[in-house]
């Protein structure tokens, strides 16, 4: 999924429809990480979490993973000291070993058997992860989304993917989870067992 045609106005369009929810949800457990020394982000878009990230661990070296140039030239302007790498994530080489691996409404752009091999190729501790959740009040909205990017990005995905499952698989085990807008976004911090 490219997002340079929206990269100008995706935070704009993120507020329109959530409010203020997606981004506590890439706030949520900031303070509880510890100190991560090295750090992965996939998918962050245009800068704001890693902004405040590298505002709060000042010391930390990030990589930032992202398939959109204009959203890495948005996400460069308001975190300067991170590395960039333009790429697919399924095709980027994971050569280091993470203390922290982030992924913010990233997984929802995968099928689950996607996941799999994606995730078992990142070596970290800990996930930090916000993504949106199938409930009852969700499913309309979450269609709805997936249209919207099918006609803005090429999107190919329909529905999200159990990234829940793919984690547990990899030895991972839910530490905390916060849920918000009915249980529709969530954020969730594991921990390899």
């Amino acid at each position: 999924m490219n997002c340079d045609f929206l990269a100008r106005w995706y935070r704009w369009l993120e507020y329109a429809a959530f409010g203020g929810a997606l981004r506590r949800r890439r706030e949520a457990f900031l303070f509880e990480l510890g100190n991560p020394q090295k750090v992965l982000v996939l998918g962050d878009g245009d800068g704001r979490f890693l902004q405040l990230f590298t505002a709060l661990y000042p010391e930390a070296r990030v990589d930032a993973v992202d398939s959109s140039e204009k959203m890495i030239e948005l996400a460069r302007a308001r975190a300067p000291r991170v590395t960039f790498h333009l790429a697919d994530a399924r095709e980027f080489a994971f050569e280091e070993q993470y203390d922290l691996a982030v992924a913010h409404f990233f997984f929802d752009c995968f099928e689950t058997e996607e996941l799999t091999p994606l995730l078992g190729r990142v070596r970290t501790q800990k996930w930090l992860v916000s993504e949106f959740r199938n409930t009852r009040w969700s499913r309309p909205s979450v269609r709805g989304l997936y249209f919207f990017f099918r006609l803005t990005t090429g999107l190919r995905v329909t529905m999200l993917p159990d990234h829940r499952a793919v984690l547990e698989k990899l030895a991972f085990r839910m530490e905390k989870e916060e849920k918000e807008l009915k249980g529709m976004v969530a954020s969730e911090l594991w921990i390899r067992s």
